[in-house]
């Protein structure tokens, strides 16, 4: 399996255009409550949550596992202003997870959860979550709700099209994505695909390919139960709607049992 490992430096520029990213932070604030929490942020990236999260007052740490990413996320702190105390960033891998500390709450945004494909995986990353959770701590996941007839497909090519500016190397670029699916190992291989011409006017490409699974509602629940987790509320979609088969999303608040 191809763990997800995004070029550092497009990952901003490129995820703009998802509209659930408007949304999704501010639903998450609207949850907490005014006392100041302590936050755990798993694949914190570019610290494009966690940013933010740490300006509301909260004091959050953030892990991810790639160097580049959290290069860029802490040029992102200081250039707000945020000091380590507010915002921590540390280069951990998440399936080996030990800070020796434990969070009001564990935080997992934007599908992130099924970047981990194997059920091996999956256990280990979310006895993690528990393992850092105070007694009356949350874990506050964010992934899709499967669609069946996207999911029966078995290969999309050049699909989720866009153009993206690149201020780090002043270059306009042009992404497309293929998506191809393996049922029985419920995994997708997610190829995007990168095209942009260098001030020499020459065609240049990049590719990056990563895998990712998908859980079903159902699924979701036991994963959860048998790690020492359980839903206390689930959402369909950023609006505050509850979640029903048609929902986009599964937004869910955990607590440990």
């Amino acid at each position: 399996m191809k763990r997800y490992k995004a070029i550092a430096a497009y990952y901003d520029a490129e995820n703009q255009q998802h509209e659930m990213l408007k949304h999704d932070v501010p639903f998450f604030l609207g949850q907490l409550p005014k006392k100041r929490q302590d936050i755990l942020e798993l694949a914190v990236g570019t610290a494009r949550a966690a940013i933010p999260l740490a300006q509301a007052g909260h004091r959050v740490v953030g892990v991810d596992y790639v160097d580049d990413m959290l290069a860029i996320a802490r040029r992102k702190r200081d250039a707000v202003g945020l000091t380590e105390k507010q915002l921590k960033l540390v280069r951990q891998d998440a399936l080996k997870l030990d800070l020796r500390q434990r969070f009001d709450w564990v935080v997992i945004l934007f599908n992130t959860l099924l970047a981990f494909t194997t059920l091996e995986e999956l256990d280990r990353l979310l006895q993690n979550v528990r393992r850092h959770l105070k007694p009356r701590g949350r874990f506050w996941l964010d992934v899709f709700n499967p669609d069946h007839a996207m999911l029966s497909r078995e290969q999309e090519k050049g699909i989720d099209r866009d153009v993206f500016f690149v201020p780090e190397f002043e270059r306009t670029v042009y992404r497309q994505t293929d998506i191809t699916r393996d049922t029985a190992r419920q995994v997708m291989r997610i190829t995007n695909r990168y095209t942009w011409f260098d001030a020499f006017g020459r065609e240049k490409r990049e590719r990056f390919d990563f895998d990712m699974t998908c859980v079903y509602p159902r699924e979701l629940q036991l994963l959860l139960e048998r790690n020492g987790l359980q839903i206390e509320h689930l959402w369909g979609n950023y609006d505050g709607s509850e979640f029903a088969k048609s929902s986009p999303r599964m937004i869910a608040r955990c607590t440990p049992m």
